[in-house]
């Protein structure tokens, strides 16, 4: 068996929806792999159903990570999904195991793939200052002040994503430096091991949006509504939480707050889904990852060779 520092590290990711969990507990049925979820809303805890985490039992009998690992008042940053992500890595590795990344959260997939900048740390007087003029004026204009001074952090950050923003405006007030400049200068955490990475997407646009429409109506029929109206019910969890601002878990939230039906809710979740996926769809284009799989078919074929391969290395 080739050192553990030599064992390779896969990458299995894609948009929201696009089937990449059936992806990866099929290769864990078949091949020595463990799973660590690359997924910053199954992270914490009674976020089940609105983040189609995989159930218990089948997580007890096909080893997952980093899932279930956080109380969803708590806070969960990129920097620390990397410290755990590597800790799993090298664990795993020491079983003779390859890890398989498997998840969409592309902050957290970019972190390990490219690194994390040593950033500024949190700045509170800036960052309540930043939270009152977003209050007066909108999140779109604090991202159009974004795009005056730091071009390469706005073209991809949504002019929605309060919390990206705030963080990239911080960075450059507090220090003088765009946060897409700190980026540059990272160092990938994984530099020392062979990675191979696929993306699952089906080729057609049209496909992914009525998956996503599919799947956001058979969570509620699961009791997304009840999952979502027990941590409502929750003393101290607001919306203001990392977990509660997830996409879907947003929407019902304020529904159950009385900001509109559940009808515009669904729809409204429905609709930020597919804006996720095309985020993430508009990253992993921008990255060299390959091959693109399609979810429809072909899944056999590609645990085939990945069989293979790690046979060939003695695994």
């Amino acid at each position: 068996m080739p050192p553990a520092q030599r064992l390779p590290i896969y990458v299995l990711t894609g948009p929201t929806g696009a089937g990449k969990t059936d992806w990866a507990l099929a290769l864990a049925e078949a091949a020595p792999v463990e799973i660590i979820s690359v997924d910053s809303a199954q992270v914490y805890r009674g976020l089940d159903i609105g983040t189609a985490k995989p159930p218990r039992a089948l997580r007890e009998r096909i080893p997952h990570h980093l899932v279930d690992i956080c109380d969803p008042a708590e806070g969960y940053s990129a920097g620390q999904f990397v410290a755990d992500a590597l800790g799993c890595i090298h664990a795993i590795h020491a079983r003779g195991k390859v890890p398989l990344l498997a998840g969409g959260t592309m902050l957290y997939l970019r972190a390990m793939l490219h690194g994390l900048a040593p950033l500024p740390t949190a700045a509170p007087a800036l960052r309540a200052d930043l939270d009152r003029r977003a209050q007066a004026s909108g999140w779109p204009a604090l991202h159009r002040e974004l795009a005056g001074v730091d071009p390469e952090a706005a073209a991809r950050i949504a002019p929605t994503d309060a919390q990206r923003i705030q963080r990239a405006l911080e960075v450059y007030y507090s220090s003088g430096r765009a946060i897409s400049q700190w980026q540059r200068e990272t160092v990938s955490p994984l530099k020392d091991w062979p990675v191979r990475a696929w993306v699952v997407n089906p080729p057609e646009r049209a496909v992914l949006h009525e998956r996503l429409a599919r799947r956001f109506n058979a969570m509620m029929q699961q009791g997304f509504r009840e999952e979502v109206q027990a941590l409502h019910s929750r003393p101290g969890l607001t919306a203001r939480h990392a977990s509660m601002r997830a996409v879907g878990y947003r929407q019902l939230w304020a529904h159950l707050s009385g900001e509109y039906s559940l009808e515009e809710a669904v729809q409204r979740g429905i609709a930020a889904t597919r804006q996720l996926a095309k985020r993430q769809l508009t990253w992993l284009r921008s990255e060299p990852f390959g091959p693109w799989l399609d979810p429809a078919h072909g899944n056999l074929s590609w645990i085939n060779d990945i069989c293979h391969e790690l046979a060939q290395l003695g695994i």
